[in-house]
């Protein structure tokens, strides 16, 4: 071979080797097995750490009163986490699920009054005549797992696919509990108020229908019902200033959003959005149609929310005050600075994940789900080492 196409050939090798070594840093980097590692933020650099792994796509985590924290897999199991990550074998009493698609076992909560009741609250996709449904159980917290479980609340109808089952818990400084419920894909019904496809319901501890909700007593509608026309709310927290429930929902292709929803409020899915069609046709604009509530933000293109959560604390004192959210698509955790009831700044924090849900915990830190066949549970604090 001639000297010249020897180096051509071996040129074009090593540019070929060159390019995979790139391609694979890139995906280590956005899907990597370890996201641990500081972050540069606008507050300053945050410490992020593995506390636990070998979780099936986590959804949900909730904090015991002696700081063991409760973490559901999508596959089904419930399980407890130690302070120091160690996973407990799956906890008894879990309700039967369907896991298809976006379908499992979902969110978890604890009652108010845990400390006195022991109850622990799910979300799951239950299985029924038609398919499947978003359904809330309680049970009490034993020894090795949930004791007395009951179904407190089941969406109707159940419909077939594997898609927006919602399922967000949050209770109400009242004791009410605000349970997301997504529209199964199933468009249209989010408008009709006599099912329970793309809602927020609130009911009492016990499944019961509050008196003073916005439907009671009327004939066309489910008393449960708080809200409705949504799509696929898999956020939501309460306010902790106002005391009002704020959540986020998955838009179509484009215009995620986030609402604060109120009492008897319609807000238009599926007929206006601020996305589009995934076929490419256009939804008409919320203020096009002004008799539906809009969103008081939007991202275009979008981050795929799930789980949220208020940051109270003073561990990372430049995040106080702001909103916490889990970016699925985005793969990082979006914060966002509140000025009232209006979004005035947006940071995005990359994690090289899926994050799947955001809580604070009793330590002050903010502790993220990875939504990964091994999933992690990660601790995100304020770097205070020397520099």
């Amino acid at each position: 071979m001639p000297l010249r196409d020897f180096a051509r050939h071996f040129s074009g090798k090593w540019l070929l080797l060159i390019f995979v070594a790139a391609a694979a840093v890139s995906l280590v980097s956005r899907y990597g097995m370890s996201v641990d590692g500081p972050r540069n933020t606008k507050v300053g650099t945050i410490k992020v750490e593995t506390v636990a792994t070998g979780l099936s796509h986590p959804w949900g985590l909730a904090f015991l009163p002696d700081g063991r924290m409760l973490v559901t897999e999508r596959s089904g199991t419930l399980r407890l986490v130690s302070k120091d990550g160690k996973l407990s074998p799956p906890l008894s009493g879990v309700p039967k699920v369907v896991v298809a698609g976006q379908g499992g076992l979902l969110d978890v909560a604890i009652d108010p009054d845990f400390k006195s009741n022991s109850l622990v609250y799910l979300t799951y996709s239950e299985p029924g005549e038609g398919g499947a449904g978003t359904a809330v159980a309680r049970g009490k917290l034993g020894e090795s797992g949930l004791d007395g479980v009951e179904v407190i609340f089941r969406q109707e109808p159940k419909v077939g696919g594997g898609n927006h089952f919602g399922s967000r818990l949050v209770f109400a400084p009242d004791g009410k509990l605000f349970v997301t419920l997504g529209e199964r894909f199933t468009f249209t019904p989010a408008q009709d108020l006599t099912n329970d496809l793309g809602k927020i319901v609130r009911i009492n501890p016990d499944g019961s229908v509050p008196k003073d909700n916005p439907f009671v007593g009327r004939t066309d509608a489910r008393p449960e019902i708080w809200s409705y026309g949504h799509r696929n709310p898999q956020g939501a927290a309460i306010h902790p200033e106002t005391g009002k429930l704020w959540e986020t929902e998955f838009g179509p292709r484009g215009g995620d959003e986030l609402n604060i929803p109120q009492a008897g409020a319609n807000y238009g899915w599926p007929v206006v959005s601020w996305g589009s069609h995934y076929t490419g046709e256009d939804i008409p604009d919320p203020p096009t149609h002004p008799e539906f509530a809009d969103a008081i933000y939007h991202w275009n293109p979008v981050i795929s929310p799930s789980g949220i959560t208020f940051y109270t604390a003073d561990a990372i004192p430049g995040w106080k005050g702001n909103l916490l959210i889990g970016g699925l698509s985005e793969q990082a955790i979006v914060r966002l600075t509140l000025d009232g009831e209006k979004v005035v700044d947006e940071e995005r924090i990359p994690m090289g994940a899926r994050i799947r849900d955001v809580v604070q915990g009793p330590d002050g830190a903010v502790y993220a789900l990875t939504d990964e066949g091994n999933g992690e549970i990660l601790r995100l604090t304020l770097d205070n080492s020397p520099k």
